[in-house]
Parts: structure tokens; C-alpha cells; sequence
């Protein structure tokens, strides 16, 4: 699930080719021809392709979309981008349909609908840790990550972070997983060639190949742009997935795309630097949150004409560049050091700072460090000692150990899905009634035996057989019974949205 930003780059060059005339006169001495000096072209991404396929995943989410959410959707709604219902004729059967159709209210006892998403991801820990965007799986109650081979997985969040767009999973698999590395992206080059692999449109394991257009980038995406950009075609989907090298490490992890109103690639792609996110995925791995510094000041970028204006010049005589602190916040870490408004920050620590780079420079940093702030104060050249702050954007947590006691929970492999107790929060959640009973489905393995007869997460199970079933506990002793007994399948009572109906599901074969 790749976000799209609204912008659409439209490039259009004409190229005139002109015929290669050869001229001979005489008394000229033939020209030497010159060899061109060899490059290192791949004449296929063939071998490279297949030895990192497998270290790529397919990222699918659910979640629920609430009552409230469903319903205010109307014209007559709050939301100014709800709908427009077309004007029809007075008394047209269709003005009627429209009317009736955008002002329906679904049932109160109704099941709220499920979001279904798709994205990429890949694997850093044979053990079974996989990053990928926050986007991808922000708001999700189910997570389902798909290796190369097909073998499906539920997923927990270890750790998310929205400010760099950034998520931690983690799957327990019955074998260490094919994994890759994170390599030095500050090495990479404009013109190097790129892989990038991922699942565009649903379509698993897709490769495309393009070049480093651009480093560096800020689209105005959020206060940490940093991004690669490549031509690489990245589409829907292919968020999370990783941006190779030739040499099979991960430069970069794809993240956004400027597509047009159709939302298809245009050859312009951008992707987190692995510099960037590798100290924030080692945080969410530690501990499930992103800790930034702060300095407590307001910032921004020196110009050109800034420069000028202050006669702010490097020794050389070039335009100086930096930070020009614009509001100093009372008792922060910056007004404790003595900052001032006016005051242009060059370097942080050995660093050298924008106003572009400085934001990323002092997230980096763990809040009670402390370093040197070279500034730049009317016309004088100071250090100035700082302690790092925590900063007051609150992290983003990862959601509560969904993981409950056995008897709240039963997953049964024979029959591909996994019910819980029904307790006030699924209640609320579902818009279930106070005496509704049962067991809800929790979650549904696709092309499972359960799938396959349209049984879905959020269904509730009322009876086996002809037993009322009122727990985990009671629905696994059931159908263990009708497994003792050699049945081929076994019969649930299943409430959906259209109401009760009765499904045979048959078991797995041995």
C-alpha cells in the first residue's frame, strides 16, 4: 500500500537525433578512435533476483472500519468529502436509487465492515523480524506476512514509528528465515543501479530495476525527508519493501511515489536511506519506541539571501549555510545553554548542519546527550556546550500484548481459523448485542478450508452441530469430537451480516 502524494510531475523532452556525416580531405590524418572505458553493467539481474527473493514478504492487513466512521458518509454528513449524489431529473427512479442508497443506515446490531490491505516488507533476523512502513500496517488488527513460498504467518507489531514512517514485526516460524542486511546508504551514488522488490498490486514477488535518481530528497512529506529517489517502478503495495544494491543489501526501504490521478508509477519513487532508519529500527527492536533529542528552538533553513543579509559568509568567502534559530523556547535545552534568537547553528557535534539536515542530525541523538553546537553570532564563530532534551512529540507505542490466555483463545489449524471469547471490547468493537452468544472468528487463513465455505473474521460461531458453543474451550472440544468420530466435517451455525446460516466446513485431510 503505497501512499501517494497529490503532486503530478509532467516532463515532457523532445530529442532531435541528427544523421553522422563523414567528411574525408585530404592532408588529414585519420582520427583514433576512442575506446570507451568498460562499465559495470549487469547483463542480467537474473542470479541476484533469485538469491534475494525469498528475504522479501508480502504484508496483509485488517481493519475494522468503525460504526461511525460507515455512517458519516452521507451528503447530509458533516464530512465535506462525503459523496456528491449526481443531480437526476425530479421524480427520476434514479434520483430515488441515489436517495435511498447514500442515505442508508446499516442495522445497529450490525458488524461493522473490514478494511483489508496489502504491502511488502522484508526480513532482518532469520528469527523472524521484518520491517516495513508504519502506513502499511498503522490501525491494523489482524497482520498476516506471506513468505516467497507461500507459508502465511500472523504477525505482532514489536514497534512503530509514524514521524519516519517505520514499523517492526515479528513472526515465529518453524525454521530461521532467509535474511538481509542494511548497508552503508551514504556509499550509494546518483546513477547506481537499483533493485527494488516487493508486492505492487497484490502482484507477490515483483522485481524492477532503475537507478539513484536523486539524494537526499524533501518532498515536504514530514520533518525528517531525507529520501532516495530512483526511477525503479514502485507501485501500490511495493511500500515497506526494500531498495537493493547490486551487492544484495538494502539501501533503502520504498515509501512513496509521485503518481498521477490514476495512482500508477511514473518513474519517480522515494525511499528511506538505511542510514536513516537503522538506528530507529534498533530502537523499536529494544524498545518498541523511536526516543529523539530536542534543543528547544525554532529553526530554519539560511538562504541566500539570508546570507547576504547578514554578511554570513564561510572563510573561503562562499555563502555560509546552517540553521538560523528563530524562537528560543523558555527553559528548554537551547535558552539553558544561552541560544539566542539570530544565532545560526553550523555543526552539531562533528556534523555540519542545514536547516534541511539539523532536524534528523538531533533526532538521532539520545535525549541527555551531550555535545557542541558551533554557532555563528554576529560575525563571531562560538561553541556551546548543550544537553539533549527528550523531545515532547509523544513516540508512537506499540499496541498492548494482544496475546491472551489459552481459554480466551483456540485456533484450530484443521479448519483454517482462529476464534476468541466475545468480551465487552469485542462487544463494542463489533457492535455486537449484550445476549449475543458465541464465539467470534478472529482471524481466517486464506485458501483455508473455512475461507473456502465464505467464512471471514468478524462472523461469530453460535453452534457445532447442534451444541451451543459459548467458548474457545467448548468450540475446540466439539470439533475435536467430531474429529474422534471420524466425521469429514463438521457443521457450524455462523451469524454474518445477513444474519444466522449454516455452513459445513470439511477438515483438512492428514
Amino acid at each position: 500500500m503505497t501512499r501517494f502524494t497529490t503532486k503530478l510531475i509532467l516532463s515532457c523532452a523532445l530529442c532531435y537525433i541528427s544523421p553522422v556525416t563523414k567528411v574525408y580531405a585530404q592532408n588529414v590524418a585519420p582520427t583514433v578512435p576512442i575506446t570507451p572505458t568498460p562499465r559495470s553493467v549487469p547483463s542480467s539481474f537474473a542470479d541476484l533476483a533469485n538469491r534475494l527473493l525469498p528475504s522479501v514478504v508480502n504484508v496483509s492487513t485488517s481493519a475494522v472500519l468503525k460504526p461511525e466512521k460507515q455512517d458519516d458518509q452521507g451528503p447530509d454528513s458533516s464530512n465535506p468529502d462525503g459523496p456528491q449524489v449526481p443531480e437526476f431529473p425530479p421524480g427520476s427512479p434514479l434520483e430515488k436509487f441515489y436517495h435511498d442508497y447514500m442515505n442508508h443506515k446499516p442495522a445497529p446490531n450490525r458488524p461493522p465492515r473490514r478494511m483489508q490491505a496489502l504491502g511488502s516488507g522484508f526480513i532482518i533476523d532469520p528469527a523472524g523480524i521484518i520491517v516495513t512502513n508504519n502506513h502499511v500496517i498503522e490501525d491494523a488488527d489482524q497482520i498476516t506476512v506471506t513468505l516467497h513460498d507461500g507459508t502465511e504467518m500472523p504477525a505482532r507489531i514489536v514497534g512503530r514509528d509514524s514521524q519516519v514512517d517505520l514499523a517492526v514485526l515479528e513472526v515465529k516460524p518453524p525454521h530461521p528465515l532467509p535474511a538481509v542486511s542494511l548497508s552503508n546508504s551514504d556509499a550509494a551514488r546518483i546513477g547506481d543501479w537499483v533493485l527494488a522488490i516487493g508486492n505492487p498490486l497484490g502482484l507477490n514477488g515483483t522485481v524492477t530495476a532503475g537507478i539513484i535518481s536523486s539524494r537526499g530528497r524533501n518532498v515536504d512529506h514530514g520533518l525528517y525527508d531525507d529520501y532516495i529517489q530512483t526511477d525503479a517502478a514502485i507501485n501500490r503495495g511495493n511500500s515497506g519493501g526494500p531498495l537493493f544494491n547490486l551487492a544484495g543489501e538494502v539501501i533503502g526501504i520504498n515509501t512513496l511515489i509521485y503518481g498521477g490521478s490514476g495512482g500508477g508509477s511514473i518513474g519517480i519513487g522515494f525511499a528511506i536511506p538505511a542510514n536513516d532508519a537503522r538506528n530507529i529500527i534498533d530502537q523499536l527492536r529494544k524498545t518498541g519506541h523511536v526516543s529523539r533529542g530536542w534543543l528547544g528552538l525554532k529553526f530554519q533553513d539560511v538562504s541566500y539571501d539570508i546570507a547576504q543579509d547578514l554578511d554570513f559568509h564561510k572563510a573561503d568567502g562562499s555563502r555560509g549555510k546552517g540553521s538560523l534559530v528563530s524562537d528560543v523556547s523558555p527553559k528548554g535545552p537551547a535558552a539553558k545553554a544561552g541560544l539566542q534568537v539570530g544565532d545560526i547553528i553550523t555543526r552539531v557535534g562533528d556534523q555540519e548542519v542545514t536547516g534541511q539536515t539539523m532536524p534528523r542530525i538531533v533526532a538521532a541523538i539520545a535525549p541527555g546527550t551531550k555535545t557542541d553546537l558551533t554557532i555563528w553570532r554576529k560575525g563571531k564563530i562560538q561553541t556551546i556546550a548543550i544537553t539533549l532534551g527528550q523531545s515532547p512529540t509523544p513516540p508512537d507505542m506499540p499496541p498492548s500484548d494482544t496475546h491472551q490466555p489459552l481459554h480466551m483463545k483456540a485456533m484450530l489449524q484443521g479448519l483454517g481459523l482462529t476464534v476468541r471469547s466475545i468480551d465487552a471490547d469485542i462487544r463494542t468493537q463489533y457492535a455486537l448485542s449484550d445476549d449475543q452468544r458465541g464465539v467470534l472468528v478472529e482471524q481466517v487463513t486464506a485458501q483455508g478450508r473455512a475461507a473456502s465455505r465464505g467464512i471471514v473474521a468478524g462472523n461469530v460461531i453460535t453452534q457445532v452441530g447442534q451444541e451451543q458453543v459459548n467458548t474457545p474451550d467448548d468450540f475446540k472440544r466439539l470439533v475435536q469430537r467430531m474429529l474422534d468420530q471420524k466425521k469429514k466435517e463438521v457443521l457450524l451455525l455462523v451469524q454474518d451480516d445477513s444474519g444466522l446460516r449454516w455452513v459445513p466446513v470439511p477438515f483438512a485431510e492428514n
